[in-house]
């Protein structure tokens, strides 16, 4: 991808990719989704759990150590990430945390300043015509990139 004709939210997703590699070894999620709203950022990475991490999963008590075990990883190895975004957007990271879930196998990482952020993974799409307010989404499968937007669509 051409970084001087690519989005913020596209080149935020290049680098959570490329973070999430060097942080698990080279396993690459499924898809990356980047919103940004305001203060806030939230990466979400689809499928991207490796294959024994999702076994392990599969149990109450696995799904607990894997959920901590990315957490404790996130927090020790995030700083190249945070730098990367306040290259990107020319604003600090003020505060970060990386959530897992485990059936699904997304990882949500918020980047905020100073908000509390509640992260909802839902079970499906909704139609973006269905939401209101003034987002940007960004989705990379495969290579591509589609930046969706969501306008004021409820009065």
């Amino acid at each position: 991808m051409d970084k001087s004709k690519s989005t913020m939210a596209q080149q935020i997703a290049q680098a959570a990719i490329a973070f999430e590699q060097r942080r698990t070894g080279n396993h690459v999620p499924k898809a990356v989704t980047v919103v940004l709203s305001e203060g806030t950022l939230v990466i979400t990475l689809h499928e991207a759990l490796s294959p024994a991490e999702r076994v392990l999963a599969q149990s109450p008590a696995g799904a607990a150590q894997m959920q901590e075990f990315h957490r404790q990883l996130f927090t020790n190895s995030s700083d190249t990430l945070r730098q990367e975004i306040k290259r990107i957007t020319g604003m600090e990271v003020r505060e970060a945390t990386a959530e897992i879930e485990p059936a699904s196998g997304a990882v949500v990482q918020a980047f905020t300043t100073g908000t509390v952020v509640q992260v909802f993974l839902l079970a499906g799409s909704a139609p973006t015509e269905a939401w209101s307010g003034r987002a940007q989404a960004i989705s990379h499968e495969n290579g591509a990139s589609t930046i969706k937007k969501a306008q004021d669509n409820f009065k």
